[in-house]
């Protein structure tokens, strides 16, 4: 398997698609298997969920575009028709018209006058009109949300000073401001309980009705009830196979929420599945996490099933075991750290499937649950992909990057040697103990820091993990080999903050995404606070811009600064510091920078981007119909996939 595995699909726009194996998917038990089996459906039918969570109008784009992909008989050759296919293929990737991380719309290389001759061409029984819509009634409706780059620009907008909720395109909010949205959950926040508070709006959309607001709760007789009734019906088969009474309860508990959209039920459900450690099987199904949302409230739907891997564990255990370690020994002040930290466990676990939100661009590390007081009196359980970077890795070997951007022969030696352990157990700091770290105050919402919320944890988070790796007990304790090792995690993680990242950016832009924000945030402030000492440079060689790094060790003392005041921007729920700070160092591009980066990186023909194809589960029967075992395949090519989930999975 080893040599003959494929793991780049194809490249188109700024996209590359590839494979994930699932190595030790055959050594697990039938009963096993069939639970894998089971989840994995049950990811697969909240597909639709954020399609449509993503903007109103995706899931009718997706299913008009797909009728005129599969039936379209014409000339499939032209500049045209190939434009019109990487719109498509975009959009299956982005789960909506907009770019799934740059949060712009998608520019459709073909004309609105080419998708009307294709749409003329096909039989109009097979396009999607909704009931009592006409074909022109539907494209005067769908043609200007595609075309017209005036129309929802942005699913999420971020810009300081602007209406966040009316600018953003995403499907939270119809008819309501930002600051009627914000009164009303400050009012619900008030009347709730001021120790154990659930995630209010967490798992609905809030709309204006008949001039009042109101929440369309997502569950079953509510929102996406059609969806959710069928992801409930495959949790049902797949608690048959629970490995244990803890993992049932955990999906009873689930399905329970489902049905009621009950946040307490879910905040119960939370609570058990971070104490079942002890099944190897393992997964994440709902609405997670809220960077889709500009108030960072409400939650997309995603999905993701997984069973540890043991030897690659033992490193996020050890990590966990000394949670307490960490926060005693972090530079932040003594106020904001928790006396007894509980609950941290953490491994490394084998993806078997995505979904939703995490499909096909995905996380490589997760850690969960987000609520605030549970992880503060029950703990939270965190996770890293170890296939998902395994196939990343592969796919990158020999791409010219490091060539191109990296300083001299001495820091390419140490991104070779070191960087795909210290890669992984940065991943593992941010996870296992950075998220899990300090406490709020007394009093303080943790929604307080409101739009820069999902940037400040990110970049407390990203501080943690880089201050640790360079500690001498990381070498005591096995984790990395030597004392050198933590300077090529500081070296990449300096040059894509500063530099590498920007070609994810178009030119004009600035940068919107929160993970994106937090990188540069603390690049560009280290290289500021470290600028008389040129502990950090931008330097220009041959034409050509590098990051040096002169001193690793201020490096590291200036991570410990700056993890101390975002800490303490978190636990004090310091908005104006926290706007601040994102606005002054994440925000902002160097236009001339960042034109030199996007030349240097065209050259090398790489996709910034990079998602994943799923391998397609099969129950294998015998005469009598029993199921004797459940095959993998890698086969399924990406368009091949996405037309068959929009057949099989297609439920709103």
């Amino acid at each position: 398997m080893e040599e003959t595995f494929h793991y780049t699909v194809e490249q188109f726009a700024d996209l590359q698609i590839l494979r994930y194996r699932v190595p030790g998917f055959e050594r697990l038990s039938l009963k096993q298997k069939m639970l894998v089996y089971y989840l994995s459906q049950a990811a697969l039918e909240g597909r639709d969920i954020l399609f449509d969570q993503n903007g109103k109008y995706n899931l009718q784009i997706r299913k008009l575009l797909e009728a005129v992909y599969i039936h379209y008989q014409g000339d499939r050759t032209t500049e045209d028709f190939q434009q019109f296919e990487i719109y498509l293929k975009r959009i299956w990737f982005s789960n909506g018209i907009h770019h799934h991380y740059a949060c712009d719309k998608l520019v459709p290389g073909f004309s609105a006058e080419y998708l009307t001759h294709l749409m003329a061409s096909v039989d109009p029984s097979v396009l999607p009109v909704n009931k009592g819509e006409s074909v022109r009634a539907m494209c005067d409706k769908l043609f200007p949300v595609i075309f017209n780059p005036d129309v929802m620009p942005k699913r999420v907008n971020q810009a300081d000073g602007e209406d966040l909720v009316l600018t953003s395109a995403a499907n939270y909010y119809e008819g309501v401001t930002q600051a009627e949205a914000e009164s009303f959950y400050a009012a619900r926040k008030a009347e709730g309980s001021p120790t154990e508070p659930v995630m209010y709006g967490m798992n609905s959309r809030l709309a204006k009705v008949d001039g009042q607001i109101q929440e369309q709760v997502w569950k079953v007789g509510g929102m996406y009830s059609a969806a959710i009734g069928k992801i409930i019906g495959w949790l049902e088969k797949a608690g048959e196979y629970a490995e244990n009474e803890s993992q049932h309860e955990v999906i009873r508990l689930l399905i329970d929420f489902y049905r009621t959209g009950d946040l307490h039920t879910f905040d119960v459900y939370s609570i058990a599945w971070l104490k079942d450690t002890a099944s190897h099987i393992d997964f994440v199904n709902g609405f997670i996490e809220s960077y889709g949302d500009p108030l960072g409230m409400k939650a997309s739907w995603e999905s993701i099933v997984d069973f540890k891997d043991a030897e690659a564990t033992r490193r996020t255990e050890l990590i966990s075991s000394h949670a307490q370690w960490f926060e005693d020994h972090s530079p932040v002040d003594a106020r904001f750290k928790k006396e007894a930290v509980k609950g941290v466990s953490a491994k490394v676990i084998t993806a078997a499937i995505l979904a939703g939100d995490l499909y096909p661009s995905t996380a490589i590390g997760i850690n969960l649950p987000n609520s605030n007081w549970i992880r503060s009196v029950h703990g939270s359980k965190s996770v890293t992909i170890g296939n998902l970077t395994e196939a990343y890795n592969r796919a990158a070997r020999g791409n010219g990057f490091r060539e191109e951007f990296v300083y001299s022969d001495v820091e390419r030696k140490l991104l070779d040697t070191y960087a795909d352990i210290t890669d992984d157990l940065h991943t593992d700091l941010h996870e296992c103990v950075g998220h899990g770290s300090g406490k709020l105050l007394p009093g303080v919402d943790a929604d307080a820091l409101r739009a820069y919320g999902s940037t400040i944890e990110e970049a407390r988070a990203d501080l943690f993990g880089l201050y640790y790796l360079a500690d001498a007990k990381l070498v005591e304790w096995g984790l990395v080999p030597d004392a050198e090792a933590y300077k090529a995690e500081y070296y990449s993680y300096m040059m894509n903050g500063l530099m590498t990242q920007l070609v994810r950016i178009e030119p004009g832009r600035t940068v919107e995404e929160a993970h994106m924000r937090n990188r540069q945030l603390i690049a560009r402030w280290v290289l500021e606070q470290g600028g008389e000492a040129k502990v950090v440079e931008l330097v220009v060689r041959e034409g050509k811009t590098y990051v040096r790094v002169n001193d690793y060790a201020q490096l590291r003392a200036l991570f410990g600064k700056l993890l101390a005041e975002v800490q303490r921007i978190k636990s004090e729920g310091d908005y104006e510091a926290a706007r601040r700070l994102v606005e002054t160092y994440g925000v902002q591009i160097d236009s001339a920078l960042h034109a030199e980066v996007l030349q240097r990186y065209e050259r090398l023909h790489l996709a910034p981007y990079k998602g994943f194809v799923n391998p397609v589960y099969t129950l294998q029967t015998d005469a009598e119909g029993n199921v004797t075992d459940v095959q993998i395949a890698y086969t399924e090519g990406y368009a091949e996939q996405m037309l068959r989930y929009s057949r099989e999975y297609s439920n709103l």
